[in-house]
């Protein structure tokens, strides 16, 4: 119970870390754009290491295809309405998206949107790391550093969108220390409540999370890497999927 706390809270203190960078620091967008690539990589890889192909060691294809492809089909169906209250903007870095005015008229709205978007970035990955834990399991050191490199340009440009909405600092960092604490009690949930389950449904579950993940990473992550970086992210898009390949085999 413990570990799952503490990876959970460990990894998802990145967006914490992130949001405290962009409040104090002007970061590059090029820099923001290839941290993200980064962790798109490392999320790619350790969402196909640790949680389909272990899936499929305790399940058959049939359940990780349902788990795998629910996932992904109700991420892009709550980030199509989440986009529409200003949630796109939570990947979009150190430039405004729309005009004073308009910013103005529907900032906080827009806010909340990019928040509430952050959340549902970070909430799957976090499960993620408590099912690792399953069964007493040591903690993957491959899904935790990806999740923790991920979530940075997570706080980064999502913190850049809340100051753009009129938020205040104080207000922006308590909300990511809700962000924190929500992602570490899902952490514990992802470890304790799936422990007596059977392994078909411990195989859904696992591959429901990879599923909202990779939706994630190809709506939101992907295409602002590159817009922030340009054609470079692809190189460090696969510097990150070794490393996770390289962690899981270490």
């Amino acid at each position: 119970m413990w570990n799952a706390l503490f990876w959970g809270t460990f990894a998802a203190s990145a967006t914490l870390f992130g949001s405290v960078l962009a409040l104090k620091f002007s970061i590059p967008s090029r820099i923001i754009g290839y941290v993200m690539a980064l962790g798109t990589g490392a999320l790619i890889g350790a969402t196909t290491y640790e949680l389909l192909q272990e899936s499929l060691e305790i399940s058959g294809f049939i359940e990780v295809a349902i788990g795998f492809l629910g996932g992904s089909l109700l991420f892009t169906i709550l980030d199509y309405f989440i986009s529409h209250k200003g949630g796109h903007q939570r990947k979009e870095a150190q430039r405004p998206t729309v005009k004073d005015s308009e910013q103005q008229s529907h900032g906080k709205t827009s806010g909340m949107g990019i928040f509430i978007g952050s959340v549902m970035d970070t909430l799957p990955e976090s499960a993620m790391i408590g099912m690792s834990l399953i069964g007493g399991g040591k903690v993957s050191l491959a899904l935790v550093v990806s999740v923790f490199i991920s979530n940075i340009p997570e706080g980064l440009s999502s913190t850049v969108g809340l100051r753009q909405s009129g938020f205040a600092k104080k207000k922006i960092l308590v909300m990511w220390g809700l962000v924190v604490f929500f992602s570490a009690l899902c952490a514990l949930a992802g470890a304790t409540l799936l422990d007596d389950a059977p392994n078909s449904i411990k195989a859904i579950v696992s591959s429901f999370a990879g599923g909202a993940i990779i939706a994630m990473i190809a709506s939101t992550m992907m295409p602002e890497a590159y817009k922030e970086g340009g054609p470079t992210v692809g190189f460090v898009t696969s510097i990150g999927v070794f490393i996770s390949l390289w962690l899981h085999y270490m």
